[in-house]
């Protein structure tokens, strides 16, 4: 970064200071990755340069011959990847794409349903705080106390209520999602449906989770995450999509640009193509067998050494730990410990948690970043002993009910994080470990 630390000090040693903690510390939170040197160069180029309102051959501006292609490359090979005749890949991430979701299936005030947040949902899928349930009558599932859609209130809330749309995945569901199940549902309605895969569309492109695209009408995913790419978004339309309306593909190109966006980033846009190269490659299929491998690991582990998870294992790279048996709002004090120690976690909402989402009790994991640095078994039971040593250590820690004694609880267990010299001694042994597993890209 010659120029950068030249023309910018301060975000050049910015930039290196993240380096530093993404190389020394250990990520594990399951929407994070590490992207390739060759997805690094692809963002930072002269296609940020480039204004390229419209799609490829309709454009509004001049000198578009070489985006076009660029464009054209990413959703040929988003196609082929994930076997769908139609893809769109200018979402700016995954919360506008699926906004176009639903502007192109749904009038306003429609019904539509989602898995409930508190479940494991999303906030695009009609949460309360989320303006899809402003625009759209939002009717949530839930998960059973196993820690499974619960497809009987599925069903029921659908044949009641006739939704135009229903989703069908999350943000922390450690088990394969049920998508012939869904579809039988949505079928016998009428609805759309559309699968947010954003969470394992590596694995289903790697052939390590099954694929929604028999089943489902519409496909919604984010580039990062297991795919292992930028920060943007890809829609999809399938054979069954285009058969219940041939004019879906449209809608949706309609919805994301002129209805939602303006121009697309054309060098997010060439970090998707080249992650898509990189996702049909053999090498990755193999990683994605690696991600759910370790995950099973680290689950086992985490059993062993006592901790209850939600569903009680995992099929995919996620897992949920429910900290409940610790008290509620334990999450909270698990994620805030394990950070200080260089083990970067996030607190979670469980089903039917006890506590608030600001105090969650639970805490998510995942093995994709630390499986594309080259960890294995040896390094997954190393993270699940980690984690139950810094469980020990707050064991005396608790939430408590009053909102003002919360505040003042918090505040001290931070300042007792600083001071205390268990926390230092743990970093330096994750720190001599991640040293040894280099990231890629820098």
């Amino acid at each position: 970064m010659i120029y950068l630390s030249q023309q910018d000090p301060l975000i050049a040693r910015l930039i290196d200071e993240e380096i530093k903690r993404q190389q020394e510390g250990l990520m594990i939170i399951p929407s994070e990755n590490h992207v390739s040197k060759a997805v690094l160069e692809a963002l930072g180029t002269v296609l940020t340069d480039k204004y390229a309102e419209g799609y490829p051959g309709k454009r509004y501006y001049a000198g578009n011959a070489v985006v076009d292609k660029v464009e054209n490359t990413a959703r040929d090979r988003a196609k082929k990847l994930f076997g769908v005749p139609h893809a769109n890949v200018q979402g700016y991430s995954g919360s506008p794409a699926n906004l176009a979701v639903y502007l192109a299936t749904c009038e306003p005030h429609d019904p539509i349903m989602g898995l409930d947040l508190l479940s494991g949902g999303h906030l695009t899928h009609g949460w309360k705080v989320s303006a899809t349930s402003l625009f759209w009558k939002s009717l949530p599932y839930h998960m059973t106390v196993d820690g499974h859609e619960d497809l009987n209130e599925v069903r029921e809330i659908a044949r009641r209520e006739k939704p135009k749309l229903i989703w069908c995945g999350g943000t922390a569901i450690p088990r394969a999602i049920p998508f012939k199940a869904f579809a039988e549902i949505a079928d016998e309605v009428g609805a759309y449906l559309a699968a947010d895969i954003s969470h394992i569309a590596g694995l289903i492109a790697g052939g390590a989770h099954e694929s929604p695209v028999p089943y489902v009408h519409i496909v919604s995913t984010t580039t990062h995450k297991t795919l292992r790419g930028p920060r943007g978004a890809l829609v999809m339309v399938t054979e069954k999509g285009l058969q219940k309306n041939p004019e879906l593909g449209e809608k949706i190109d309609r919805a994301i640009f002129p209805m939602l966006q303006g121009g697309p980033h054309m060098n997010t846009i060439a970090g998707i193509a080249v992650m898509l190269e990189e996702a049909s490659q053999p090498a990755f299929k193999e990683y994605t067998k690696r991600v759910v491998q370790n995950a099973k690991i680290l689950a086992d582990s985490l059993v062993t050494h006592g901790f209850k998870l939600v569903s009680g294992g995992t099929d995919n790279h996620l897992i949920l730990m429910d900290l409940t048996p610790s008290g509620p709002g334990r999450g909270l004090f698990l994620h805030l410990a394990l950070e200080r120690a260089g083990i970067y976690a996030n607190k979670n909402t469980i089903p039917n948690d006890p506590s608030s989402p600001f105090y969650p009790s639970g805490l998510r994991l995942g093995s994709p970043a630390a499986t594309t640095r080259g960890m294995g078994e040896k390094e997954m039971k190393q993270l699940a002993e980690w984690i139950k040593r810094v469980s020990d250590h707050i064991a005396n820690v608790r939430m408590p009910a009053d909102k003002e004694a919360r505040q003042e609880v918090i505040k001290k267990f931070k300042q007792t994080l600083e001071a205390d010299s268990f926390y230092s001694d743990l970093q330096n042994e994750v720190r001599e470990l991640c040293l040894t597993f280099p990231i890629p890209g820098v």
